[in-house]
């Protein structure tokens, strides 16, 4: 959605409301900044380690 999207949706009343809203939040710590930016370059936790590949033939045959 482009800001002039936005814009026409919700009206430049509440755009402006918005706007003054996030103005008042504090800037985050540097350990927030941290663990976002974890969550955010892999949202799916932790990446699992590949199994080696097991082989569908069947064990050894005895000779």
């Amino acid at each position: 959605m482009t800001r002039a999207e936005r814009l026409a949706i919700l009206g430049p009343a509440t755009v402006a409301r918005i706007h003054a809203r996030v103005a008042k939040a504090p800037e985050p710590t540097d350990e927030l900044v941290e663990k976002l930016r974890r969550i955010m370059t892999n949202p799916a936790g932790e990446i699992p380690v590949p199994r080696p590949a097991v082989s569908a033939e069947p064990a050894a045959r005895a000779a």
